[in-house]
């Protein structure tokens, strides 16, 4: 099981390289390819995380595939027969990792949908009852269920940490009738796989989504959908607020390296060989149960 840090495809134009995407620019449509690099607290770690960018991709597919009744999406295939010839002499690698999409103007804000109360939404409750400026009510604890789902935007940090804004910041940014647009798609996203996602034991307790503006000037769904990386996943079973949750997405680095004492600045520390392992269950674990099928390597 070898797992891909990085791709060099020397034939190909490297449009970007994120934190754990590879992305190539064919002309009208990108190529992405998502690696096993691993970043926590916006810090790519030394250990590439073995199946990962497989079980991205095909989660992102799963969710594509079942949400369009919602919003189009930026994904053509994720079939390497069906990609450019140009892409051929990587297929290997490409296999099972990499989706072809069409190119957008990506929206320069992050949507993110809470459905439970965690993470910087809880720090921020802590401080003031509220979360990017919408109020709450008192007695909320870590897990606790939200009475609706929260729109809660943040910025894109090229560098550094995303900010938490509030709604009127994020239509500042993109205008009032996008950032609208793009708070109802990703409710109703998130409200979608909360549900589906319930009935195979899994909370979805947060979420974040991408959009983009298409050649005819709509606003499709790009990036990933719904990913462990993307979103937390909690076991049902087990489920009690007031404490963290166990769960099946990077949460299980992050408590290692919280744990360890990492300042949180570059480099960050090599992971134990068992953490490393775990991790990729957990993983794997995710998109069965969340898919009901079995992740094709």
């Amino acid at each position: 099981m070898q797992a891909i840090a990085q791709t060099n495809f020397e034939n190909l134009k490297l449009f970007r390289r994120g934190k754990v995407r590879d992305v190539y620019d064919l002309g009208d449509k990108l190529l992405i390819v998502a690696t096993d690099r691993l970043s926590a607290f916006d810090v790519v770690l030394p250990d590439p995380i073995p199946l990962k960018g497989t079980v991205l991709t095909q989660i992102s597919k799963f969710w594509f595939d079942r949400t369009t009744h919602i919003t189009p999406h930026h994904c053509i295939s994720t079939v390497v027969e069906d990609y450019p010839s140009s892409v051929g002499p990587y297929a290997a690698q490409l296999k099972g990792r990499s989706m072809l999409v069409k190119k957008t103007q990506p929206l320069a804000i992050e949507c993110v949908v809470r459905g439970y109360l965690t993470g910087s939404g809880l720090k921020e409750y802590r401080r003031s009852q509220s979360v990017c400026g919408i109020p709450l009510g008192e007695g909320l604890v870590d897990g606790s269920m939200l009475p609706e789902p929260l729109f809660t935007p943040s910025t894109k940090a090229e560098e550094g940490h995303d900010e938490n804004i509030d709604f009127d910041t994020a239509a500042g940014i993109i205008g009032r009738e996008q950032a609208e647009k793009v708070r109802d798609l990703s409710i109703a996203l998130y409200s979608f796989a909360r549900d589906f996602a319930r009935e195979r034991g899994i909370i979805i307790a947060d979420t974040k989504f991408e959009f983009g503006v298409d050649d005819n000037g709509d606003i499709i769904l790009i990036d990933e959908a719904l990913t462990p990386d993307s979103s937390r996943f909690w076991p049902m079973e087990g489920y009690a607020p007031g404490q963290s949750q166990p769960s099946f997405d990077k949460q299980y680095v992050r408590d290692h390296l919280e744990a360890v004492n990492w300042d949180k600045t570059p480099p960050a520390p090599e992971l134990p060989a068992d953490v490393i392992a775990k991790t990729t269950e957990k993983y794997i674990e995710a998109f069965r149960l969340v898919t009901g099928e079995t992740l094709k390597i």
